[in-house]
């Protein structure tokens, strides 16, 4: 089963929500804001990715400036912001079996569906 972890204020993840619509294939939403991701969730999804921790985060992001940026972090401490701060966390992501894509840019999910 195709799944997007889905922030629906972000347009990039809309985006990506439609692709996998138009697509016609099944596909499970995940709101990753509202449902607590834990760490062994993150890894598995870095792990798919194929990237390091520090990837998958928005750097952009307030809390990120405020309270991590300049710091020197370990994988693990940066898995933990994310999980503690899921808008930390890229988007729109999507897993499909042991393949996964970050949708930026939102046609990257063509990719793997």
């Amino acid at each position: 089963m195709i799944e997007i972890y889905h922030n629906p204020r972000c347009s990039k993840s809309r985006q990506g929500l439609s692709i996998l619509e138009e697509s016609g294939k099944a596909f499970k939403t995940i709101r990753y804001l509202e449902e607590d991701l834990t760490s062994v969730e993150l890894q598995d999804i870095i792990i798919k990715l194929g990237i390091k921790p520090i990837n998958l985060i928005r750097k952009n992001e307030a809390i990120w400036k405020s309270d991590y940026k300049g710091k020197t972090l370990s994988d693990n401490e940066i898995i933990a912001a994310m999980v503690n701060h899921p808008k930390l966390i890229e988007r729109p992501i999507v897993i499909n079996g042991d393949k996964a894509v970050i949708g930026r840019p939102p046609e990257a999910i063509k990719e793997i569906i």
